[in-house]
């Protein structure tokens, strides 16, 4: 019996592992499935409409941003107490800064924002609270200071599963600027 435990671990050893790349994958976009869902990128990524049960997430346009044909031209005017407001679909802020529009996080090769990043560019976004890691400022109400602190593994869990939701294509206005 001594004598085979070695031929047992030496096959052992050789017999390609049964955990593919491409089940690892797997793991990683699901797990990117559920931060996105526990995070509330939808609260503000995915357009909001009335629905039978009232405001819901229009799934049909999912994590594509603020609406293209929803036109906001000017902030809002607001009056103590208020420093910020929303519109209906819970894509566009209006606060002190200007005016702020979800981005569309589809893959669409055309209107969706993240289709330029490479897995680190996105890291460093939310690391940063800048786009690509090193250009302009991301707006309220956008958490970055809070999705910052996720680990490495879970931005590149959220970033694979971003890469393979369905493409929407939506091209989301520049933010405006505040009232002068």
């Amino acid at each position: 019996m001594h004598r085979a435990l070695p031929m047992m671990l030496t096959t052992a050893l050789l017999v390609p592992s049964t955990v593919s790349s491409q089940d690892s994958a797997g793991a990683q976009v699901k797990r990117g499935e559920y931060l996105v869902s526990i995070a509330g990128c939808h609260d503000c990524h995915t357009p909001w409409t009335t629905g039978s049960a009232g405001p819901e997430p229009d799934m049909k346009r999912a994590l594509s941003g603020h609406p293209q044909d929803v036109m906001i031209s000017a902030p809002a005017t607001l009056s103590p107490p208020w420093s910020g407001a929303m519109n209906p679909t819970s894509t566009g802020w209006s606060g002190p800064w200007g005016v702020s529009f979800s981005a569309n996080l589809t893959p669409d090769p055309e209107t969706g924002v993240l289709r330029d990043f490479t897995e680190q560019q996105f890291i460093q976004t939310m690391r940063t609270g800048r786009h690509q890691g090193q250009g302009r400022p991301i707006l309220p109400p956008m958490p970055w200071p809070a999705y910052g602190n996720m680990t490495d593994d879970d931005l590149k869990a959220v970033f694979a599963y971003l890469r393979q939701v369905p493409p929407v294509k939506n091209k989301v206005p520049d933010p405006l600027p505040p009232k002068q």
